[in-house]
């Protein structure tokens, strides 16, 4: 079946951004004196919730804490996202390995490319503008993210939401993951599904994906995607 779109996933896929999301939660927590301080190691576990808001839920409600409340949890989220768009501000984050050339060739073969990711519109600006210094519309054709869909990954709505921005039949498209909850959206959305896995998802499993690769370097990409 011929390719007509690559849909990204964001954090771990892109970039290794995890540990600027972990650095920022932490300069929030601070900030509104909490005693929270996620190590690597918590923060590593608590991705396995999606959304930073429902982490935060997550993480106060297996405590056993009854606040900070919800209100107060959405209005240090909107705070983190700052926190994170002044650390990619410094531009000190790559891209992964083969992304921005993997995303070059494929647009310089009229194939789109697309967005699909947990997090909000606005990180996914803030990053494109860190390592392309550009918009996110100057660089994908489509982006669909978590603050805009009912249910989060692994949930297929994110997918549903930007295969139908695009125009496009899950046949058509090859989705990017980096984690065992995106893949299991990329699936449930009926898309083969390339996974990389990144520094905070390197243990979970993916024997669902229909590739595994170290990188998205031209040397590990499937022959399909030989641009």
């Amino acid at each position: 079946m011929s390719v007509e779109a690559l849909i990204f996933d964001v954090d771990g896929t892109l970039a290794e951004t995890e540990e600027a999301h972990r650095q920022a939660f932490n300069a929030i927590f601070e900030q509104y004196g909490l005693d929270w301080h996620w190590s690597i190691h918590d923060y590593t576990r608590l991705l396995e919730v999606t959304g930073g808001k429902e982490r935060m839920r997550h993480f106060r409600d297996i405590n056993g804490r009854s606040e900070p409340d919800d209100a107060e949890i959405r209005l240090m989220h909107s705070q983190k996202t700052d926190r994170y768009a002044a650390i990619l501000s410094k531009g000190a984050l790559p891209l992964r390995a083969g992304v921005k050339t993997l995303i070059e060739k494929a647009r310089n073969a009229g194939l789109k490319t697309a967005i699909a990711t947990t997090t909000s519109g606005a990180n996914v600006e803030a990053l494109c503008q860190c390592c392309w210094g550009l918009p996110a519309g100057e660089i994908f054709d489509a982006v669909a993210a978590g603050d805009e869909v009912e249910a989060k990954k692994p949930a297929p709505d994110v997918y549903l939401l930007v295969l139908s921005r695009l125009g496009l039949s899950a046949d058509k498209a090859i989705a990017f993951e980096d984690s065992e909850n995106g893949l299991r959206s990329a699936k449930a959305a009926g898309l083969r599904t390339v996974v990389t896995p990144s520094a905070f998802t390197s243990h979970q499993d993916f024997s669902s994906a229909d590739w595994v690769v170290s990188s998205l370097g031209a040397q590990n990409l499937p022959p399909l995607l030989s641009l």
